[in-house]
């Protein structure tokens, strides 16, 4: 080997020593750097719940549509020319309100002629009265014969019946010229007029002159399924609340359930019901759609949480609780029917412990977690 050939081996040689020195001293610094990162993760961010222990209502909800208790179709008892309209169109009325006149003249001459038949006939009737009486000595001492008194008495007797028709004939008059004033058959709102004044009506025609709807009080009819009939036969001696609540408002209205169908729909599988509310805001409008709600009983002091903390699983629901040490443990709960947006837990929860309902898609057994709504749940607002 020459000269520059060991010249060389050396050289490279020391270099490579050098470079294996300074491997060497970094490892240590690697390895710290290393176990840095290894260290403790940060807290998971999640809000919680506290369980609560309250009395909740067993409720059944359903769709439901607003019907009136009585909707009458006003028609015209008699014929004649509409001569005055007592009434806005939407007003409510009460019964026995003036709504319509038809012109009356023909009808009180009518009563007028009636009332002169029937005095012309009590005046013949007296007549022939006094005639029975005043034959009737002659015809038992054989002064006229026995078919002329019969004749008298036929006569009066045919004159009573001729009254009586008179009295009938009076009493239609009379009632006919009652009829040309169309009033309200019940109380309640009044719908769209379907004739003016001047218009032409006739007597039990077949377009009503106005409808009237009766909405104080008024029903809502709703439809249930039919697993819940027991249940409810159950309860229905007692009066049972339903409460309807409209599109778009919270405000939720308190009626009475009052009829349960006779039958169930064999197409649907539901019951129909009806519940009756007083209404007195007019709130409730026929033909509005509802949500109402049917509370059958209360079930008092169950452990309630918020829906969005049951967690799923093929094994079973579970829910993350939060312990003394803000660190995050599964607990395996029963999960029984919803309460609005919570739900109720029949077993592995108690009453005032904390449970996570966002953020358990992060959460591991045994992490630790940052609460962002702590104050929230020390003033009791979750």
């Amino acid at each position: 080997m020459s000269e520059v050939s060991q010249r060389y081996g050396g050289s490279r040689r020391k270099r490579l020593a050098r470079a294996g020195c300074w491997v060497l001293a970094a490892l240590p610094m690697v390895t710290a750097c290393s176990t840095g990162e290894r260290g403790a993760p940060p807290p998971v961010p999640v809000t919680v719940a506290l369980a609560e222990l309250r009395s909740v209502p067993f409720e059944i909800a359903a769709p439901g549509a607003v019907e009136p208790v009585r909707a009458v179709a006003v028609t015209a008892q008699v014929s004649g020319i509409v001569t005055a309209v007592r009434f806005r169109e939407g007003d409510f009325v009460r019964e026995g309100t003036v709504l319509l006149e038809i012109d009356p003249r023909p009808y009180r001459n009518a009563l007028q002629q009636a009332e002169a038949a029937l005095a012309r006939d009590l005046i013949q009737l007296a007549n022939a009265r006094r005639q029975v009486e005043r034959y009737k000595s002659l015809a038992e001492n054989a002064g006229i014969t026995a078919e002329q008194y019969e004749s008298f008495q036929t006569s009066a007797a045919s004159l009573e019946a001729s009254i009586k028709s008179d009295s009938a004939n009076l009493d239609n008059a009379r009632l006919n010229l009652e009829y040309t004033s169309v009033r309200a058959p019940i109380s309640g709102r009044t719908g769209s007029l379907l004739v003016k004044e001047g218009n032409v009506v006739r007597a039990q025609g077949a377009t009503p002159l106005v409808t009237v709807n009766q909405t104080q009080p008024i029903l809502v009819r709703f439809a249930v399924p039919a697993p819940n009939l027991p249940l409810i036969q159950r309860y229905q001696a007692s009066d049972l609340v339903v409460r309807a609540t409209t599109t778009g408002d919270t405000t939720a209205l308190t009626g009475t359930l009052v009829f349960v169908d006779n039958a169930v729909d064999t197409t649907t599988g539901t019951i129909m019901l009806k519940a009756r509310f007083d209404n007195s805001a007019g709130m409730l409008w026929p033909g509005q759609f509802v949500t109402a709600t049917l509370v059958l009983y209360e079930e008092r002091d169950v452990v309630v949480i918020p829906a969005p903390a049951v967690v799923a699983a093929e094994e079973g629901d579970y829910v993350y609780v939060i312990g003394e040490d803000a660190h995050a443990q599964t607990r395996a709960v029963a999960v029984g029917r919803p309460v609005g947006e919570d739900v109720i837990v029949t077993e592995g929860l108690a009453a005032g412990e904390t449970v996570v309902t966002d953020g358990q898609l992060r959460l591991v057994p045994g992490a630790a977690v940052q609460v962002r709504n702590a104050q929230d749940v020390q003033r009791g607002d979750t």
